[in-house]
């Protein structure tokens, strides 16, 4: 990643006009400046006196004086209508006024036992009082002022550092750029001073112990550096220390080394080179520089006892510390005083059941056929694709539905060829459906557990899923989890096991977290970036074309996914393309001066809005009645670096963003972008990194080639597209004349059966018969690794595949010519030969044959082949498969296609033979018809119809009673009541009188 700057100017505050000489565009406010050390001053104790003085006269001088001067304000009784209409006398608006001066010094009175109360427990953020904006402002003010002479403790505990800032910085969640410290926010002056005094003492405590056996450096005296506590949007990290004071970042393992497992001033000890708190030392290599450093065993004056004990027991655990290092151990540290973006001590790699299932899933991606490996390592990208395009191709079945009756267009989707058929079949073998609805159960099945307690969402910054297990990593902790919610690791993470999310079912809530979005994996973990809940903008950095597969896999997910309901997407320079992944979420601008414009308008509608809604943020925005029609995220995501002038303003924007449910994404080729709050860098070999936030992830692609073939597959199932052609055709025809017998016969519509072949053993029976089911659907050929990721869904590997492959090879036999059954085309796709037909392709050949073929020219021809087809109609597809098998078909469209030929079926036989009014027939095809496509509207027109042309108006309106119970509180469609009020004027009066 490229270096950040160390020193900024101070006098690039007002200027945002670029530099070649490196002064910065704008003003940086992540990287840490040196603390001046200043003792606290004769004008500190003048600031503290007068602090006292102002506070006990309006804690106890202004209600002495309100009581001895003006005495009770409200009346003695209730007051009389007469009462209310007499003269408003000069008596009666004091006493309003003083009930008004009541009320502001009780509010201010609470809002100094508040502040007090934080800052004296040290608990981080204090409570806010509500409507008491100013007057806690004060309070606070005051209380820093008077506390700020005490002992050292601003700089350690949470709760004083904090004092002096501004009211509204502690109305906003913070991000840490090394290490997300929640419940710590921006200091100001008096903050620095604190930390000053603190590194004071800390330097007087290495010199009055330097003799007493501490840890010596390898060169030079031993240097010590403390922790700094989180000033503005920056957070100390050891890859800042060493920048800072080793000239390279990449040189923290130094530091980490000689600190690691040593016990810290707060008790908890050092494990993860990305985990660090404010108030911890470090001892730093011999060759350390700076001026925030302090070196032993020189004197520093004015260190307490405390602090000198402190940095005396740290001192002698060098020598131990170095040993116990080799010995490994060590957890997280715990507490709920540091959340970091790190992978959950839970999901280390376990010799468990889940981890042998994942070895196995990895030993078959091993071998990737020639599929594109980056969707078959992407199974939430691949899943949300996989559903939107089923949705799509369902879409475009069900609107061509009302083409034409008896040559409809669009019966058959397009069959993808070359990158778009290796995309869809790496689409098939990747997506991990079971797993999005795992997590789109749990993610609102926790919000609605938190509404009933009246609880608000937590801010989450981040989710892991390993194993099926799911880990939520909060900003800040929030309490207990509801269960069966469990504590992670410390209070910032809360847990679902995959056992307990199983047992979740569909809840009617909003989606909590949409915005969540994966990023890659790291140690077999996948993590989900929430891009809304950053405060500020998150960055990408690398090379142009590695960055844009970032952006593509980001956008396609967001578009896609299936825990989210509603949001916007908005690209910017880039993406137009993949718009038809999502036209009702992606909206593309043309350069970041549109998205300013668009952006300023959004966030102050959006702020407008939570104000009168009177909601914090969306979160509880999204707990509360409103929650299906308001506050959706909308995510930008903008893969050019912005210009300075920009960039400045997009960060003033994204400063509160994540209250209002809004995200930002934004590429830069230098790594140096104000305002951001994450940095991460993409490189080459497709490492996702963020040395700030401790992840080094694998990271999570969608590559140009990949791209394009991904889109083509969705703009060919476009329902709105048209097509060439007068009608589809079915993609395998058989012959159905008696000399196209075939030699294996499955029949798929209605039970499965199979004529033909002799029944494997019954160990095997299962695997074998839901093998030959994919195929006999898959004229066209099935990948291999789409056979084995169908059958095995939590994957196999490749001896076991293989092994399969050979059964079924031997089962299916050859023909009498020695042509096997089971081939493999040149793709390398199996495919079945012409000799085994299903009863479905049976059922396309007789339609199309009776539609487009010889039924067209002969009538009689016609009748035969809709009946044959009709009679092969036994019930649903694959009626009797057994439970938990066949997950594959939720992939498949043929459950859509099947109704709607059978419905087609019945609606061409039932115009054959209303042609010769034979009404009874007609009314026999179309129930034979509605036994496997009952919701087909077209089918109950044709039979009110035909029923209709009996001339029994009984009957009819007995249809028409039967129609209006199964459509239940719905109501009749706004067809089939116009076609009633056709055929049957008084059927409301009639089916009021019958029932």
């Amino acid at each position: 990643m490229p270096r950040r700057r160390t020193s900024s100017s101070s006098s690039s505050t007002g200027s945002t006009s670029g530099s070649t000489s490196g002064t910065a565009a704008a003003p940086r406010n992540r990287t840490p400046q040196p603390v001046r050390i200043r003792r606290r001053s004769f004008g500190d104790f003048v600031k503290a006196f007068f602090a006292l003085v102002a506070l006990a006269v309006l804690l106890v001088g202004v209600p002495g004086a309100l009581a001895t001067q003006i005495g009770w304000p409200l009346p003695d009784g209730v007051p009389s209508f007469d009462w209310l209409q007499q003269e408003i006398t000069v008596h009666t608006f004091l006493n309003i006024l003083t009930v008004i001066v009541w009320l502001a010094w009780a509010q201010f009175t609470a809002c100094v036992l508040v502040e007090m109360k934080a800052a004296l427990s040290g608990v981080g953020v204090p409570g806010r009082v509500p409507g008491a904006g100013p007057s806690q402002l004060l309070a606070r003010q005051l209380v820093a002022a008077l506390l700020l002479v005490g002992a050292t403790a601003a700089s350690f505990t949470p709760g004083l550092s904090q004092l002096g800032n501004s009211y509204d910085a502690n109305q906003k969640p913070t991000v840490a750029a090394a290490q997300a410290t929640p419940g710590l926010f921006a200091q100001q002056q008096e903050q620095a001073s604190g930390a000053a005094a603190a590194l004071a003492e800390q330097a007087s405590h290495a010199a009055a112990h330097a003799e007493a056996g501490g840890s010596t450096a390898q060169q030079g005296d031993t240097k010590f550096y403390r922790i700094q506590p989180p000033e503005g949007r920056h957070h100390d990290s050891l890859w800042e220390i060493a920048q800072r004071h080793l000239g390279d970042g990449r040189r923290y393992k130094e530091i980490f080394e000689l600190n690691k497992d040593r016990v810290q001033p707060d008790g908890s000890k050092l494990s993860e080179a990305s985990l660090i708190r404010p108030g911890w030392i470090m001892e730093m290599p011999g060759d350390a520089r700076g001026g925030d450093l302090v070196e032993m065993p020189d004197e520093a004056p004015n260190v307490s006892p405390d602090v000198q004990q402190q940095i005396s027991d740290y001192a002698r655990t060098g020598d131990h510390a170095q040993g116990a290092g080799a010995q490994g151990g060590g957890g997280h540290a715990h507490g709920g005083g540091a959340t970091q973006v790190s992978v959950p001590e839970q999901q280390r790699p376990a010799h468990d059941t889940g981890h042998q299932q994942a070895t196995a899933v990895g030993a078959e991606s091993d071998s990737s056929f020639g599929l594109p490996e980056a969707l078959l390592t992407a199974p939430l990208l691949a899943a949300g694709l996989l559903g939107a395009l089923g949705r799509r191709r369902r879409q475009a079945l069900w609107q061509s539905a009302f083409g034409s009756i008896g040559g409809r267009r669009g019966m058959e989707p397009p069959t993808p060829t070359g990158d778009a058929q290796d995309v869809q079949d790496a689409l098939l073998v990747g997506a991990d459906p079971e797993g999005v609805r795992l997590l789109d159960r749990s993610l609102r099945a926790l919000a609605a557990s938190l509404a009933e307690e009246s609880r608000a969402l937590p801010v989450v910054y981040a989710a892991w899923l390993s194993n099926g297990d799911l880990h939520l990593q909060l900003a800040q902790p929030a309490g207990k989890p509801p269960a069966p919610w469990q504590q992670g690791q410390d209070q910032t993470f809360w847990m679902l096991s995959r056992t307990d999310a199983e047992r979740y079912e569909d809840v009617d809530t909003a989606a909590p977290y949409p915005g969540l979005v994966s990023l890659g994996t790291m140690d077999d973990s996948r993590l989900l970036l929430n891009l809304e809940a950053v405060p500020g903008i998150v960055s990408l950095s690398g090379r142009e074309a590695d960055r844009a597969a970032v952006f593509a896999s980001v956008a396609a997910e967001l578009a896609t996914n299936g825990w989210s309901d509603r949001m916007t997407i908005t690209l910017v320079g880039f993406g137009e393309d993949l718009t038809p992944l999502a036209p009702n979420r992606i909206r593309h601008l043309e350069d970041v001066e549109a998205l300013v414009e668009t952006m300023e308008a959004e966030t102050r509608q959006r702020r407008g809005a939570l104000g009168a809604a009177g909601h914090d943020s969306v979160l509880t925005g999204r707990t509360g009645p409103a929650q299906h029609t308001r506050w959706a995220p909308h995510l930008v995501l903008l893969a050019a670096q912005p210009s300075a002038e920009d960039a400045v303003t997009l960060a003033e924007l994204a400063a509160d963003a994540s209250r209002l449910g809004i995200g930002y994404l934004v590429g830069t080729e230098t790594g140096d972008l104000p305002g951001a709050a994450w940095e991460m860098e993409i490189t080459g070999e497709g490492k996702l990194l963020a040395p700030l936030l401790g992840l080094e992830l694998d990271a999570q692609l969608l590559p140009a080639a990949q791209q394009r073939a991904v889109v083509e597959l969705f703009v060919e199932a476009d329902p709105e597209r048209e097509t060439d052609g007068p009608a589809s055709t079915p993609p395998f025809l058989v012959d159905i004349s008696e000399q196209g017998r075939p030699a294996v016969y499955a029949r798929l519509v209605g039970p499965y059966e199979i004529i033909g072949l002799d029944n494997p053993d019954g160990e095997r029976s299962a695997l074998l018969h839901e093998a030959l089911a994919l195929l006999l659907l898959h004229r066209e050929g099935v990948h291999p690794r789409v056979l084995s990721s169908a059958l095995w869904p939590r994957g196999v590997t490749d001896d076991v595949r293989s092994a399969l492959l050979d059964r079924l090879h031997d089962w299916l036999g050859a023909d009498p010519d020695g042509t096997p059954r089971l081939a493999t085309d040149s793709s390398g796709r199996l495919t079945l030969a012409k000799t085994v037909v299903s009863d479905l392709d049976v059922l396309r050949s007789l339609y199309h044959e009776a539609t487009q073929g010889r039924g067209v020219g002969s009538r009689a021809v016609r009748g035969r082949l809709l009946t044959d087809a009709l009679v092969l109609v036994r019930g649903p597809l694959l009626a009797d498969r057994p439970e938990g098998r066949y997950r594959w078909l939720t992939h498949e469209i043929v459950d859509a296609q099947l109704p709607l030929l059978v419905a087609d079926t019945g609606l061409a036989l039932c115009e054959f033979h209303m042609e010769k009014d034979r009404a009874e027939k007609a009314i026999e095809a179309l129930q034979a018809a509605l036994r496997t496509a009952p919701p087909d509207e077209r089918l109950w027109h044709e039979l009110l119809r035909a029923t209709h042309a009996t001339g029994d108006s009984e009957r009819l309106t007995a249809l028409a009673t039967d129609l209006i119970g199964r459509s239940g509180a719905r109501g009749l469609p706004p067809r089939t009541e116009a076609l009633l009020d056709e055929l049957l004027p008084a059927w409301r009066d009639a089916i009021a009188a019958v029932g």
